[in-house]
């Protein structure tokens, strides 16, 4: 009976496509100029090949956010339990009508599409521009950016058949034009270290010119027994040809840990993205993450995953990655992230499709991190912003954003001035922080509180150390400093308490946000600091949560009883 019903929907649609009436045509996006830096050189020739990705509308995305906070806040009767792959690719899937509608338009056009993802909500076509310009009702052109020379294809609008109302989301790319930065990495400042690279994690104390990971466990009360569990994971994302030589990282773990004995990583990879071996080709923002996750979650097994430059979803790889995981049957407890980018930058369509793909992981158990950027309340290299400019993709409410401290003494810490945060200007503040984000900023002057949008998603959501950290960087001895420090080790805190949940036969901490808030007291509250941006101090650190530090820095006893340990 479904495949009889299925023949007769495609034969009405492909016969409703083929009729004069149906070519009547809605503008799906528009825009009216060219992205920033980006003029119009010319029209592209009708050969050229253009590889497109098609959205289809989810179905059930109110429903899969439910189920994420429903298995992610303490006290509900579902918590901990979270869904399976095939549950959550069941709950996003596009509807039957939706898959067979656009199907039938494009076979009717001749043209072949390919399923992109498990849950068949993104689907792929190639086709020449001539074709791309006749069945989108468009006018691809070519776009150069002025400064740096890029160029791209894209038209200034385009349309699909009304019929397809309500099934095609989005195409891209179309109207969103590529980001000459990219993503960044969230790690400045290398700089040698002055003392003898042959002394021992014994003669380095934690002081606040010297992080290293007995400093990071002496602060933060971490275990340093080794993990157990082989089935709980930590994946650590790679992006920019970034690379780990093992050589450092055996040289690290010699000096630091070298209680840990023998201890590496795996890799897996996508987009056409590798890990050189070769000498001198360590990247500094890989060799830091590696380092800091495999030297302080003792033991946990930690997988690099490697995104190629071979990524065409507009957001440098990061939707890639996500829908990489969502295709994996046991994706890691944990993935730490250190990149990231300004938020006004992104395409809205692909930030909102981005933020439901780390719902759908967040819903299977993964807890997502991300460093919430270096440059205080002016992003990424905006200090004559005239707004504070929140960063990509900490607004997102799925995921946990991560800010930086600096040391004022062995075991005392501020805010530190790089650590972004402020709010999104895209999601609203989500339920688990709307009381905090609330109280602090009710007590802003009004001054600063003209400068972001209120009602918004508040970040960063934590923070850990982030200044002058101590990383092996192609055989030399080195100090770094950024919220990419503080990303990996607070991963690192989650994946042992998560080592420590499998042990006891529980559920992994998942989608983190619910159960931190729920948790304040499990942090030490940083209420010092600032993060300076846009002609002004930016905000100030407080007690409780706050957009320098979030709710402060983890207190591993505290968390470990907090999740029932």
């Amino acid at each position: 009976m479904m495949v009889s019903t299925l023949i007769a929907l495609s034969s009405l649609f492909a016969l409703a496509f083929a009729s004069p009436v149906a070519r009547r045509m809605k503008v799906l996006e528009s825009r009216a100029l060219p992205a920033a830096g980006f003029v119009r050189t010319g029209p592209a020739a009708a050969n050229t090949t253009l590889d497109l990705r098609i959205a289809l509308v989810q179905s059930n995305t109110d429903t899969l956010i439910e189920a994420l906070y429903n298995v992610s806040t303490p006290g509900h009767p579902s918590y901990g339990q979270h869904l399976s792959k095939e549950e959550v690719e069941q709950l996003v899937a596009p509807s039957t009508e939706s898959i067979t509608a656009v199907n039938a338009w494009l076979q009717q056009a001749g043209v072949n599409a390919t399923t992109m993802t498990p849950a068949g909500d993104w689907l792929s076509i190639s086709v020449p521009v001539s074709k791309a310009n006749s069945l989108f009702d468009a006018d691809f052109a070519v776009y150069t950016h002025s400064e740096t020379g890029q160029q791209a294809v894209r038209t200034m609008e385009y349309s699909v058949p009304h019929a397809l109302q309500g099934h095609v989301d989005f195409v891209h790319p179309t109207v969103s034009f590529p980001n000459p930065s990219s993503a960044k990495s969230f790690v400045t400042a290398p700089r040698p270290l002055g003392r003898s690279a042959n002394l021992t994690a014994r003669d380095t104390p934690c002081t606040p010119l010297s992080v290293t990971p007995n400093c990071v466990q002496t602060l933060y009360n971490i275990p340093s027994t080794k993990a157990t569990q082989s089935s709980n994971q930590l994946g650590v994302s790679g992006f920019l040809n970034e690379f780990v030589n093992e050589i450092d990282l055996n040289t690290f773990l010699g000096k630091f840990r070298p209680d840990l004995g023998d201890t590496g990583f795996a890799v897996a990879s996508l987009d056409g993205g590798s890990d050189s071996e070769q000498e001198g080709q360590a990247g500094l923002e890989a060799s830091l993450d590696i380092q800091y996750t495999v030297g302080v979650a003792s033991g946990v097994p930690v997988t690099f995953i490697s995104v190629g430059e071979k990524n065409q979803d507009g957001l440098s790889g990061f939707l890639d990655i996500v829908n990489f995981l969502l295709n994996e049957p046991n994706p890691p407890q944990v993935l730490s992230t250190s990149y990231g980018n300004n938020e006004p930058l992104m395409p809205l369509s692909l930030v909102k499709n981005l933020c439901n793909a780390y719902a759908q992981l967040g819903a299977r158990g993964t807890s997502i991190l991300f460093a919430s950027g270096d440059g205080g309340v002016s992003g990424e290299g905006q200090q004559n912003c005239t707004s504070f400019v929140p960063t990509f993709p900490s607004g997102c409410p799925f995921l946990t954003s991560v800010g930086a401290t600096a040391l004022t003494s062995p075991s005392t810490e501020t805010g530190a001035p790089f650590s972004s945060g402020g709010f999104s200007g895209i999601f609203a503040v989500p339920s688990y922080q709307a009381s905090v984000v609330q109280s602090y900023v009710s007590g802003l002057p009004s001054d600063i509180q003209s400068e972001f949008t209120s009602g918004m998603r508040g970040y960063p959501d934590v923070a850990a150390i982030g200044t002058n950290v101590e990383i092996i960087l192609n055989g030399k001895n080195l100090t770094v400093l950024g919220t990419s420090c503080s990303t990996p080790i607070f991963a690192s805190v989650v994946a042992l308490i998560n080592d420590e949940l499998a042990a006891a036969g529980m559920s992994p901490l998942g989608f983190l946000n619910p159960f931190l808030y729920a948790n304040p007291g499990a942090f030490n509250d940083i209420t010092t600091g600032s993060n300076p941006g846009c002609g002004t101090n930016g905000f100030p650190a407080a007690s409780g949560w706050d957009p320098v530090t979030g709710l402060g820095t983890p207190n591993y006893p505290a968390l470990r009883a907090a999740a029932g340990l």
